[in-house]
């Protein structure tokens, strides 16, 4: 039988719903970061950096792009014949088909894929986090501690952990209380969501919640191995770390890419980040072009000015346009004379000529203030805005649109122009 020390399993099913019409035809880890990467990217680098050929993938929600991204795994060295990277959708079972319906209820319906490795840890991630880890220094840890559990922590501001599940832990790292979203959080240690499970105690909990709804690590197995008297610690981790769950958060965490010593170095010899490249040919940026500040990907065409901006691949910013404060993906066509503030424009887009996004005042959006907020303006796949309209902040647009859907030219801040259905 085959024998591995630790797997682990990447919950990627999420649609991530506060990412707004980025999300709407693509699983939340296959979003575009950095110009040339997926989110799903970081945790599998993190994986292969840190000796794990074993990497179970639980895809849900749309999840062609990121199947499609993941192939046999070639780009992170995961194409083994024993291990590598295995996508998990749900499956049809005899007698009930279930959807994933909780993410400790996704691990449970994989416990036959887990068991064919007969490991001795199981280290579950997030495929929806940007940062670097070496999770082999955090099983030494969980060793060394002769743990059950082991759970990645990191210290958030005191006024911010009610947004976290927080843990509470004596000076030797032995956790003595777990608080889901607590009002009045007893520590600042907040939960990463990532965990080392030994086999028997994930196997014995998940077995036993099975018949749990929702059943949920933080609110379940966490809990239910705690009050079995189970040994948990406290991993503490003080890299960098990002959950780019909001659109806020996933335009500065690009943003913080391009600083001139960035925080999150994409350039690091030692802990490399490996992406699926497409083949393409070099960038070309034209004599009367300006770029600056920002990060470009291959394939790219530059005739405008680009400033503190992220492009993908495969972009073509005309003669004219300006691009300022905004994340572009790939493929997408910025026409001649554009200008582009503070945007968040998805792949495959056109944004017709003299077109002005991210104008006017700041007002909260109508129908999602907590979605489209920030000052951004938010173009969706395959849109197309046609020439001379204006697009105010905290916008979203998706689909094919034309003038006539522009009363007087413009799209107020705080609007919402769905032509794709895609604003759910």
């Amino acid at each position: 039988m085959i024998k591995k020390e630790m797997i682990a399993m990447l919950l990627a099913g999420g649609q991530g719903s506060r990412l707004g019409v980025l999300t709407a035809k693509v699983a939340k880890p296959a979003v575009a970061f950095g110009g040339k990467y997926r989110i799903i990217d970081f945790p599998l680098s993190n994986c292969i950096n840190s000796g794990i050929d074993t990497v179970g993938v639980l895809t849900q929600y749309q999840p062609l792009r990121l199947n499609t991204h993941i192939g046999i795994g070639i780009p992170w060295d995961l194409d083994k014949n024993v291990g590598g990277v295995s996508v998990l959708p749900p499956y049809e079972k005899v007698g009930k088909t279930e959807w994933y319906t909780g993410t400790a209820n996704a691990i449970y319906q994989n416990l036959a894929y887990m068991e064919s490795f007969n490991p001795d840890y199981v280290l579950i991630l997030s495929g929806d986090h940007i940062y670097k880890m070496d999770y082999e220094v955090m099983l030494d840890f969980h060793k060394a501690h002769g743990a059950d559990v082991s759970i990645a922590v990191m210290p958030v501001p005191m006024e911010e952990a009610s947004r976290f599940g927080i843990v509470v832990a004596d000076d030797n790292g032995k956790i003595l209380e777990f608080q889901e979203k607590p009002k009045e959080p007893k520590s600042n240690l907040a939960s990463m969501g990532i965990y080392i499970f030994t086999w028997q105690a994930l196997k014995e909990a998940l077995i036993t919640l099975q018949d749990q709804s929702n059943c949920d690590f933080g609110k379940h197995v966490i809990p239910y191995c705690h009050e079995k008297g189970e040994t948990l610690v406290a991993y503490e981790y003080n890299g960098y770390w990002k959950d780019v769950g909001t659109l806020g958060s996933y335009w500065e965490a690009n943003m913080e890419l391009i600083d001139i010593i960035p925080e999150f170095n994409l350039y690091e010899e030692f802990w490399k980040i490996y992406t699926k490249n497409d083949i393409l040919p070099p960038q070309y940026v034209s004599a009367d072009a300006v770029i600056e500040k920002s990060l470009v990907g291959d394939g790219t065409e530059i005739y405008g000015e680009v400033y503190s901006s992220i492009i993908g691949c495969g972009v073509v910013i005309e003669e004219g346009a300006v691009v300022r404060d905004s994340i572009i993906m790939q493929n997408t066509v910025i026409k001649a004379g554009a200008v582009i503030n503070k945007s968040i424009v998805a792949e495959n887009a056109v944004i017709g000529e003299r077109a002005q996004l991210g104008v006017g005042e700041e007002v909260p959006n109508k129908v999602k203030p907590a979605v489209y907020a920030f000052g951004l303006a938010v173009i969706g796949e395959n849109a197309v805005i046609p020439p001379d309209v204006q697009i105010g902040k905290n916008t979203a647009v998706t689909g094919v649109t034309v003038p006539e859907d522009y009363p007087d030219g413009i799209l107020a801040s705080g609007e919402i122009l769905d032509k794709a259905g895609d604003v759910q």
